[in-house]
């Protein structure tokens, strides 16, 4: 299980790695082609807009052909994809790469936590998607720093370079990942995505833990979007301040998720990390807007990832728990949930900060109150999970 985990790792680090180098060069790209803002904001918008309407998709298809077959294909085209990109001389290229590459991106990452979910015991669930989350991070934060240095001497080498990456990824996928899941009798592979399909994962403890993921979703994206523009118009910072910034939110979550989710999960359990990061995350917002100076805002950061980063694979787990037999189905769920997150999130941010710069922080602290009031309300003990989730399974299998 182990060597798989790692795999699974490296095909999530290197996803994340070319989502990453994206952001520093893309700017350049626009300039290049003499387009303007509008059309940067849709290329940054449809990659997460195309993982919210695919990754449900890949889910379910994982759960009717297998794990390995999907990983396969949304690595290998993710690998086509970078080439493309590399290779793009219009705006319309660029969008079509982008659009591909947000498709096949999605196949990866609910499908890597669902064989987490197929082998892990239920205790190391947190562990194991704690690892996927952390070398996510690695690729959050190593991203941006590869495509600036890659990119001095041509902007299409970071691509190049990233392509080749996720071609090694594949073959590691085919030759040395053995398939984890069972698949469904012929008789229940027929269904599709509907609401039949949807509804008992909706209707179960799931569905509050799905709308948790969006909320924890977009209060993250509505952090990470407006947090650079603050500092800089509030505090005048320079560029390497911003980037240590980000620097630090990416190895509080790596050293959250990689290193200390999994005893804490151990000796608090789950449900009380999910309200404590719930609870800590809305304070850090609050403290980020009482932050005066360098120093106090590399520690709001701090505060604020440290409670983020334990909610993540927290959740995912929880929600594998839920699963049962779907576990591609609920973490293609999942997925959609926390892309939903990630493209209403900086929209909202970005509208409220004209209006106040604080603004969209409060709102992120406003959100995560809410969330907890939910789970706190909910509860989701786990003694209704065998009865739901049963009764989902043999709904879905009718």
């Amino acid at each position: 299980m182990k060597k798989n985990t790692l795999i699974l790792s490296f095909t999530l680090l290197v996803v994340m790695l070319g989502y990453g180098m994206v952001m520093p060069i893309m700017p350049f790209y626009i300039e290049k082609l003499g387009v303007g803002g509008t059309e940067l904001g849709w290329l940054m918008s449809t990659y997460s807009l195309m993982q919210l309407i695919c990754a449900p998709l890949w889910g379910i298809l994982s759960d009717r052909i297998g794990r390995k077959p999907v990983i396969s294909i949304g690595v290998l085209g993710y690998a086509i994809t970078l080439l493309f990109f590399g290779l793009s001389n219009t705006y319309w290229m660029l969008f079509i790469a982008r659009t591909l590459s947000g498709i096949l991106s999605s196949a990866t990452m609910p499908t890597a936590m669902a064989y987490i979910g197929d082998n892990a015991p239920e205790k190391e669930r947190s562990k194991g998607m704690g690892q996927l989350g952390a070398m996510m991070g690695v690729g959050v934060i190593a991203g941006p720093l590869l495509g600036g240095l890659l990119s001095a001497d041509s902007l299409s080498l970071p691509f190049f370079i990233g392509s080749g990456m996720a071609f090694a990824a594949f073959l590691l996928t085919i030759f040395a990942l053995p398939e984890s899941h069972k698949m469904l009798p012929i008789s229940g592979k027929k269904s599709g995505l509907s609401w039949k399909t949807l509804r008992p994962v909706v209707l179960s403890p799931a569905g509050v833990l799905l709308l948790l993921v969006f909320m924890m979703s977009f209060g993250m994206s509505n952090f990470q979007g407006i947090t650079g523009l603050y500092v800089v118009e509030k505090f005048d910072f320079n560029t390497k301040q911003v980037g240590t910034i980000w620097m630090v939110m990416g190895a509080m979550m790596i050293l959250v998720q990689g290193v200390l989710t999994g005893p804490l999960t151990r000796r608090f359990g789950d449900q009380t990390l999910i309200h404590a990061g719930l609870a800590g995350g809305a304070l850090g917002f609050l403290v980020m807007t009482a932050a005066s100076d360098y120093i106090t805002i590399l520690a709001a950061l701090g505060f604020f990832s440290v409670w983020l980063a334990i909610i993540s694979p927290v959740l995912n787990a929880r929600m594998s728990v839920f699963a049962g037999n779907q576990q591609g189905t609920v973490m293609g769920m999942n997925s959609a949930a926390s892309s939903l997150g990630r493209v209403i999130g900086p929209l909202w941010a970005g509208y409220l900060y004209d209006f106040k710069m604080e603004y969209p922080y409060w709102s992120g602290a406003a959100v995560l109150l809410l969330g907890l009031l939910v789970s706190w309300s909910f509860g989701l003990r786990r003694e209704v999970k065998a009865e739901a989730m049963g009764a989902a399974e043999s709904e879905i299998g009718e």
